[in-house]
């Protein structure tokens, strides 16, 4: 793993965090905290093709890198090898490839194909890769890194923590209030999926 996509992994989920912010200040008017990552591919966006490009790249080298995360935890589990391969690679074709082909407007409507499309094949793809913390974590005790385990597992914690409050923050309920800043919760969410990954890749040799 730490000669093949190991040492990758970890710098192409940073860049996914780092991108946008990279991008944004292009883009009149976007906000990290209530805005999410998405829409700096929208059509107003001035680099729209660039993170366009970005999202499906991502979502290959994931597949890529998923399979040698597979080989990696199937010598301890075949199961656990099963799932979290099956968990990260419905992200890289829903959340990264669907999305990157697939425009979003400015806010999380659906009003158009092009919108659903990427609204459903993101949401499933955050939703299936909220719990790779936990398999993660799971696999860390089965090998006996308890600390990268119970790190993972707090990451888990939090992810899930995060990901509902982003499911929420578009409710009329919430809005004016902290809890409707998605742009937050997205990246906040996203830190903790990604974190155990890039632990599984850095501390196992």
């Amino acid at each position: 793993m730490a000669n093949n996509t190991g040492w990758i992994l970890p710098f192409l989920l940073a860049a996914d965090l780092l991108i946008p912010f990279l991008l944004a200040p292009a883009y009149h008017g976007y906000r990290h905290h209530i805005q999410v990552m998405s829409v700096l591919g929208n059509a107003r966006a001035p680099f729209r093709l660039l993170y366009k490009i970005w999202l499906v790249a991502l979502g290959f080298l994931l597949l890529i890198c998923d399979f040698e995360i597979y080989h990696l935890v199937a010598e301890q589990s075949a199961f656990l090898a099963a799932v979290l391969f099956a968990v990260v690679a419905v992200y890289a074709a829903g959340a990264c490839i669907l999305a990157g082909f697939f425009s979003v407007g400015e806010t999380k409507q659906m009003n158009t194909r092009k919108e659903k499309v990427h609204g459903y094949s993101s949401a499933i793809g955050f939703l299936f890769l909220t719990f790779a913390p936990l398999l993660v974590s799971l696999y860390f005790f089965q090998t006996n890194y308890a600390v990268w385990g119970v790190a993972s597992l707090v990451c888990f914690l939090l992810a899930v923590l995060f990901f509902t409050l982003f499911i929420l923050a578009d409710k009329p309920s919430y809005q004016g209030t902290v809890v409707a800043w998605e742009g937050l919760w997205q990246r906040l969410s996203l830190l903790c999926m990604y974190l155990p990954l890039a632990f599984l890749c850095l501390t196992v040799h």
